[in-house]
């Protein structure tokens, strides 16, 4: 059966695409795969929300089948619609473990009451209503009111009742209107910025066109506009964050480079964009003078004049939209903070499924990241993705960052790009007091190795030694780095200083429909037998921390007894000394992948084998043979590698590749912080003397 909750609104003060993206994320997390569903649609271009919700849950059914008839059709013939719309769903439920169903916006669909109409729809779709209630402006006594009066027409429709989120409560006001309810709600704070227009939503209002800046800052919220109608100080002093600056085509040279230099510089606001109004043309010299600036900013052309545009720019009105990620991601935070997640699951009669896909492992790992935020460094506090990712983590609440950077040009570097990165600490590697500090510290720890004073000076400021230190030292629990560094320049300070044992590596590869773990795919160049036991013993450990139920491969190119040789000799040795030393685990080995992985050839290969065909952990026999397998199976199967995650290290210290995206960055931040709760938890060994691994 089905699962899935119908969320509605009281009214057209409170919204629903929040709401439906919270829902949508909570199900993600437990089941796969989920579905979208909007009954009653406007004619014309394809719904916001349901496209939100199907590029943010990467739902592969068409829009098509996610939504059922548009307004007109409920004016013609309610009954009529109301049975197209249980067609509709039904078809697109047999498809899905849950739906999310989103309903109307308050555009009169000419039932008795909107409101009464969802409420119908949702009992007819069998689906438990969610309801969102506007606490906007509203004392408590008014809320309880409307939350009965709402209650009451979901019960006289005979539908169910998931739960209430009262939304848009300022917060100043939460926390007293949560003690009112007494648990009846759950109380949602109005999120800043989810009502403001974005650059791309003011140049769709003007009819405008992009004159200079990058296409991807058009997502920016933008704060309020300015008409730039004095001269330069004056305007310059009325400057505010995320304005954007309505400038007369023909005042461009003027005013144009002077906004440019003001948004770049760190004592001024941070310009969203700027509009040039009457669409007259920028003349060659000053159009050569702003293309030799590098331009980031966006500069807009509207063809209407100045009072036209500025008219048709204050009246739009900003909603989350499938391009608006910041929005998005703030939306999923304030309701992640808010309602209690397991107990709507429960309301909601879902269960948890076995099978572990990239969505719901991205949902566990933000999860357990918030459940105990750690403090993790980020090394590369300049670099625009990592700013990207840590803006998310912040407004999530994942994490407690540090950046590392000088604290002016990180800054000015998150003002570029119109982020939110305040709730980091922004720490510099030229911090003379930390310098000095961790200078002795490396030299105590590098002196068998000839390391003095001097030399430690000198290391301890690039910014993966300084981070790993502020690990080492107490200062933080974790550190990421490798955006704009190579793996050995991220990892090598934690060789050197937090090293335990044999330290390893996993990816977790995150296929369509399930997470594997690879290792050691980045380490270790030809590990022993013993080695290759401890790998397997540290990867399956790994993997159950995330989520994985460890089912361990010892990876050959051949399967059982089948083969002899000195490789296939060093797996068997390895997969008896895990089977040794670790009783509890399931391990198979040596076994070929196809073996491993497919149930059919498992059957002929290793009939009997509790791993065989049905592997999660998989165990290579050398670096070589390792990076080949992950890489082949990244670009062959499209699957996303997160990674490498490191092992055997006191403290937590993970690498990012060169190209990771900023949501490579958030996972593997994520990843940090789950591995810094279980080294608070399970204090490792001493440090061991230096020898091995080139340390």
């Amino acid at each position: 059966m089905t699962r899935g909750v119908y969320v509605a609104a009281s009214g057209a003060e409170s919204g629903v695409a929040a709401i439906a993206l919270g829902a949508a994320e909570l199900l993600s997390g437990a089941v796969d795969p989920i579905g979208v569903f909007r009954p009653v649609v406007a004619a014309g271009a394809p719904d916001p929300v349901v496209q939100t919700l199907r590029r943010r849950f990467k739902i592969a059914a068409p829009y098509e089948r996610c939504v059922g008839v548009d307004y007109d059709a409920v004016h013609a013939d309610p009954d009529a619609a109301t049975a197209e719309i249980i067609d509709a769903y039904q078809r697109l439920a047999r498809d899905c473990a849950a739906v999310v169903a989103v309903g109307t916006d308050y555009t009169d669909v000419g039932a008795p009451t909107e409101f009464t109409f969802n409420a119908r729809v949702a009992a007819n779709l069998g689906l438990p209503v969610l309801l969102a209630v506007s606490g906007a402006g509203r004392e408590p006594r008014a809320v309880r009111d409307a939350i009965a009066l709402a209650a009451k027409e979901v019960d006289r429709e005979h539908a169910a009742r998931a739960g209430t989120v009262v939304d848009r409560v300022e917060p100043e006001r939460v926390a007293g209107l949560r003690a009112a309810l007494a648990g009846d709600a759950w109380v949602l704070p109005k999120v800043p910025g989810l009502t403001a227009p974005t650059v791309r939503d003011l140049l769709r209002a003007c009819e405008g066109r992009l004159l200079f800046g990058e296409e991807q800052r058009l997502g920016r919220e933008t704060s309020g506009l300015l008409v730039a109608a004095m001269s330069l100080p004056n305007v310059l002093d009325r400057l505010e964050e995320d304005h954007v600056v309505l400038v007369a085509a023909d005042r461009a040279g003027a005013l144009l480079p002077a906004l440019a230099a003001a948004h770049r510089s760190a004592d001024f606001p941070t310009l969203a964009g700027v509009v040039l109004t009457g669409d007259l043309g920028v003349s060659e010299p000053v159009w050569r003078l702003l293309s030799g600036m590098d331009l980031r900013l966006p500069v807009i052309a509207s063809a209407q004049d100045t009072f036209t545009t500025a008219t048709r720019l204050a009246a739009v009105r900003g909603a989350i939209t499938p391009d608006a990620d910041r929005k998005t991601e703030a939306a999923l935070a304030a309701f992640g903070q808010a309602v209690d997640g397991p107990a709507l699951l429960s309301r909601l009669q879902v269960d948890r499924t076995e099978v572990v896909t990239p969505l719901m492992f991205e949902h566990t790992l933000l999860t357990r990241a918030r459940a105990r935020p750690a403090r993790i460094v980020l090394a590369e506090g300049t670099e625009e993705r990592v700013l990207r990712a840590a803006e998310v983590l912040l407004r999530r609440e994942a994490a407690e960052l540090v950046l590392l950077g000088r604290p002016r040009e990180v800054a000015a570097r998150a003002a570029e790009f119109g982020l939110d990165v305040g709730a980091a600490e922004v720490v510099s590697p030229d911090d003379p007091e930390l310098r000095e500090r961790f200078a002795a510290e490396y030299a105590r720890l590098r002196a068998h190795k000839g390391v003095t004073e001097q030399l430690a000076r000198d290391t301890v400021g690039e910014v993966s030694y300084f981070g790993t230190l502020m690990v080492h030292c107490g200062l933080a629990d974790g550190m990421v780095s490798g955006a704009a560094h190579t793996t050995a320049q991220t990892i090598r300070p934690s060789f050197e200083i937090l090293r335990t044992s044999l330290v390893s590596s996993v990816f977790f590869m995150s296929l369509p429909d399930r997470v594997l773990v690879y290792g050691d795919c980045a380490v270790n160049p030809d590990p022993s037998a013993e080695d290759l036991a401890r790998i397997a013993a540290d990867s399956a450990d790994t993997a159950a921390r995330f989520g994985v139920e460890p089912r361990v491969a010892m990876l050959s190119y051949s399967t059982g007894a089948s083969g002899t040789g000195a490789d296939v000799d060093k797996v068997r040795r390895a997969t008896e000394a895990v089977r040794a030393a670790r009783p509890d685990l399931l391990v198979e080995g040596p076994i070929q992948y196809d073996a491993a992985i497919d149930p059919d050839v498992a059957r002929a290969k290793l009939p009997g084998s509790a791993v065989a065909g049905h592997a999660t952990v998989f165990i290579a026999p050398d670096l070589n043979t390792g990076n080949i397998l992950y890489k082949g199976v990244q670009r062959s199967a499209g699957a996303v590698a997160v990674g490498p995650v490191l092992q055997g290290l006191r403290r937590p210290v993970n690498d990012l590749s060169r190209g990771a995206t900023v949501q490579d960055i958030v996972n593997t931040v994520a990843i940090t912080a789950v591995q810094a709760h279980a080294a608070r938890e399970e204090p490792p060994p001493p440090r061991p003397e230096q020898e091995g691994t080139g340390a």
